[in-house]
């Protein structure tokens, strides 16, 4: 997008923030987006599985990194609303009888209108006393969640297998892919996963591109002067909080679909959801788009190979956590922006001087 400005003094100047390279990005990411689409025609159910956690705990850690990288939110408690997600997924299947992918939408609601008294009530807090409020938030659903005798109380429940046989579309997938049901069913939970990695890319990048996404950055730089240039904290504030509990109440409901099986324990786990959404971003690089997609793959591969090591596996995630923070502050993806200067999600606006060819960031 290119912005000229009209004044005839000022007609060697234009702000940009596309590059080539973002419009490069943008014709690989939509070629990767059909190879991923096409992947169940050529690959095995263990591979889908795979993709299926890549894309759930990346589309988790951009929405973490919308509220910790980009307004200053740093939560340790969005475990709640993935459990929040799942829950109204398994309330809906399984006492009402709604389809399932309509609960998983209906999912995200709920999880969006239960962060507003939520949000009321942390965002009185600031810097770690904000962090930890979420974290009680989060336990406090959980405690409730494990009252819900209907749905099993503190031990859980499964999805009725119908849930599963009368999807929509599942009896489509079964016919294409000659899949018994429970491949179509992960299938389809793949599917899903894809839409919505693809989807929360796409929706960060169009709100960090807009005035919004200035406000944003404003907040997270200082939030005293952001007000007294205007911008409204407390609203900007709430309405990240909202569309990122939104979206990863969907992902809950989805990765818990894909299970097929639900306990507060597992719902509303602060290592699955939260530490492991944080390593990501932080290993990444935080305030970046890129930066979680980079952290996510290294995450996936270090999970790979070390998971049997019990313990272990945990302490070398911290160790490689901490050594990255102090090495690259601003994660490997900092790291390869600071020596190549490359955006493959340019967000930032750029002057550019017409006669010289100078350009200054803006």
């Amino acid at each position: 997008m290119t912005d000229s400005i009209s004044t005839p003094a000022a007609k060697r100047f234009r702000v940009q923030t596309r590059t080539r390279v973002s419009t490069v990005t943008v014709i690989v990411g939509i070629a990767v987006f059909a190879l991923l689409a096409a992947a169940p025609a050529f690959v095995s159910r263990s591979v889908i599985q795979d993709l299926f956690f890549v894309l759930t705990m990346l589309a988790l850690a951009q929405y973490w990194n919308l509220l910790a990288g980009y307004a200053g939110l740093v939560s340790v408690g969005q475990q709640a609303f993935v459990g929040i997600g799942a829950y109204t997924l398994f309330a809906f299947t399984i006492l009402t009888g709604t389809n399932a992918l309509v609960a998983i939408f209906l999912a995200g609601f709920v999880a969006m209108i239960l962060a507003i008294p939520t949000a009321l009530v942390i965002f009185r807090l600031r810097g770690a006393y904000f962090a930890i409020g979420t974290w009680v938030a989060a336990e406090v659903f959980r405690l409730l969640a494990a009252q819900w005798k209907t749905l099993g109380g503190g031990t859980g429940t499964s999805l009725p297998r119908s849930a599963t046989r009368d999807i929509w579309g599942i009896e489509f997938i079964k016919d294409l892919f000659g899949a018994k049901t429970s491949a179509a069913k992960d299938i389809e939970a793949y599917w899903l996963a894809l839409l919505v990695a693809a989807g929360t890319i796409v929706l960060v990048y169009v709100l960090l591109r807009s005035r919004f996404g200035l406000a944003l950055s404003a907040i997270r730089d200082s939030e005293p002067a952001a007000g007294s240039l205007g911008v409204r904290n407390f609203r900007t504030k709430l309405w990240i909080f909202i569309i990122a509990s939104f979206g990863t109440g969907i992902t809950g409901a989805l990765v818990l679909f894909q299970k097929a099986r639900i306990s507060p324990d597992a719902a509303f786990s602060v290592i699955d959801w939260t530490a492991f959404v944080v390593f990501i971003v932080v290993i990444g690089g935080i305030g970046t788009i890129e930066g979680p997609i980079i952290g996510v793959i290294i995450f996936y591969v270090l999970q790979n190979y070390l998971a049997d090591y019990g313990t272990w596996y945990l302490m070398l995630l911290g160790a490689l956590a901490t050594v990255v923070m102090l090495v690259a502050p601003q994660g490997l993806w900092g790291l390869m922006v600071k020596h190549y200067d490359l955006h493959l999600f340019p967000v930032r606006r750029r002057l550019f001087v017409n006669k010289h060819g100078q350009d200054k960031d803006g």
